[in-house]
């Protein structure tokens, strides 16, 4: 199941993705979280948390799939 995200602005960071969807809890977890988790972004493999994310981008994070709108 694919949950799609609305932007309200024209990009988010990866790191505010994870806290805005409670996958971290602080925006300073984001760099651990990314060191020992594999995040997709569109297929690659992403580990940095200032990577802009952008309408029509998808990510897969621990087995959940998010698509932004």
């Amino acid at each position: 199941m694919i949950k799609e995200i609305k932007l309200t602005s024209e990009y988010i960071t990866l790191g505010q993705f994870l806290k805005k969807e409670s996958i971290i809890s602080s925006g300073g977890q984001a760099k651990w979280y990314l060191q020992d988790n594999p995040v997709l972004l569109n297929g690659i493999k992403e580990n940095r948390r200032g990577k802009k994310l952008r309408p029509g981008d998808k990510l897969e994070v621990n087995q959940e799939t998010y698509e932004l709108r």
